[in-house]
């Protein structure tokens, strides 16, 4: 069999139905680039070294003439590619010392077209966890261009019991935007280490797996999980952040894409889902390759239950690549809308035009039997007075082009 299957963790069988050309088949679909990971921990130098050469060598490489026989004649291109995962847990109980030495080792025999040559990343530490990103960033100087880090929403905070993914109730709903807010202290905490090290600003923090992380409620599959009204604020709070660190985090990806964790995309056979957290990737594509400007919100509200207290508004601004500027909003507060007035230097406003993406359930989301219960809505704010005022319905993302 060319192809044998494999047993994942949680006994969940891998019937390797989707492999190196498949994957580029999808990326071709929607016009991705690809970002590709390594094994360390059970792999070897020789297997990652020829799977480069397979991927990206031209047509001399008897690889290159193995790929070209299974169907693709020209190299595929492969943008980034990571070398090991998770190496401080299970991809390999390693010391970041150890990994350094064993990174190089493996960079080094990672041979590609100069042309084609893939962007290496190394696989950095967990969540607040710094000594990785510490001893990664003196190490291994000018072989690779980003050091990643890990980092997900669990409501609870306990990973023994996490929270559920539908049903919950407004305490849980706080909690998981407050924990997800910690995202920007994780950052800063890396980012200074960074800047220590690295002041020529030549590696990126690469946050390549973020996301809620749900109790699995159901047998369909390991790490299934539905996708509510929460997860898209969920999303678009840590873009927020991302957008503010932009000069320090080239690359984020969340995990995953397609019925795992937060997955953007359900599906069952035939049947697909857009989940809210699909819509949410939507609504800020404008921000995709923009320029992220400076925004202050001036007297923001709060929004608090129990112990936790977060700010009621988060935004972002940015001037995208059709030359306008886009304002994004999130309203935190389940409950009540806000007012928020936008003052935009040297610029006179004169309407915001774009989507909202909200529900009267906080839980509220799309299935196979009703899959348009919740997505985004057409939005529209005009000027008085020379001065915007939007008012952002409660639990929702904004997303606006402002118009002059």
């Amino acid at each position: 069999d060319k192809r044998p299957s494999n047993v994942w963790g949680n006994h969940v069988e891998e019937i390797n139905a989707v492999g190196t050309h498949e994957f580029f088949d999808l990326i071709d679909m929607l016009g991705a680039d690809a970002y590709i990971n390594g094994n360390v921990g059970t792999g070897s130098v020789q297997e990652m070294a020829d799977w480069v050469q397979y991927m990206t060598a031209d047509g001399g490489s008897p690889l290159a003439r193995l790929r070209a026989q299974n169907g693709r004649e020209k190299p595929f291109k492969v943008a980034f590619f990571g070398i090991g995962n998770e190496l401080w847990g299970c991809g390999g109980n390693m010391k970041p010392e150890y990994y350094a030495n064993l990174y190089s080792n493996y960079e080094h025999f990672l041979w590609a077209p100069e042309k084609s040559r893939p962007k290496m990343i190394a696989s950095g530490g967990s969540g607040f966890d710094t000594a990785w990103t510490q001893v990664l960033s003196k190490e291994l100087k000018g072989r690779t261009i980003g050091i990643t880090v890990h980092q997900y929403t669990v409501p609870t905070g306990n990973w023994e019991v996490k929270g559920k993914d539908l049903g919950f109730k407004e305490g849980e709903w706080i909690s998981t935007l407050a924990n997800t807010l910690k995202m920007d202290q994780l950052v800063k905490d890396h980012v200074a280490v960074l800047d220590k090290n690295d002041p020529e600003k030549k590696i990126g923090l690469m946050i390549d797996e973020w996301g809620t992380w749900y109790d699995e409620a159901g047998a369909k599959s390991a790490l299934f999980q539905q996708n509510s009204l929460r997860d898209a604020l969920v999303a678009a709070l840590n873009f927020h952040i991302f957008h503010e660190h932009a000069e320090r985090v080239p690359m984020t990806t969340i995990a995953q894409m397609v019925n795992v964790l937060q997955a953007m995309v359900l599906t069952d056979k035939e049947k697909m889902v857009l989940t809210p957290t699909y819509y949410a990737f939507q609504m800020y594509v404008p921000f995709q390759d923009a320029r992220s400007l400076p925004l202050a919100i001036k007297d923001n509200t709060s929004y608090a239950l129990g112990a936790w207290t977060i700010p009621g508004v988060s935004a972002s601004a940015a001037r995208a690549k059709d030359g306008k500027v886009y304002l994004s909003l999130v309203n935190t507060d389940p409950n009540k809308p806000v007012d928020v007035a936008v003052d935009v230097a040297g610029t006179k406003v004169n309407r915001a035009v774009g989507k909202v993406l909200t529900s009267a359930a906080m839980d509220a989301h799309n299935t196979f039997q009703d899959p348009q219960v919740i997505k985004p809505a057409a939005f529209a704010a005009r000027a008085a007075g020379g001065k915007l005022s939007i008012k952002v319905p409660a639990k929702a993302v904004v997303v606006v082009a402002l118009e002059e």
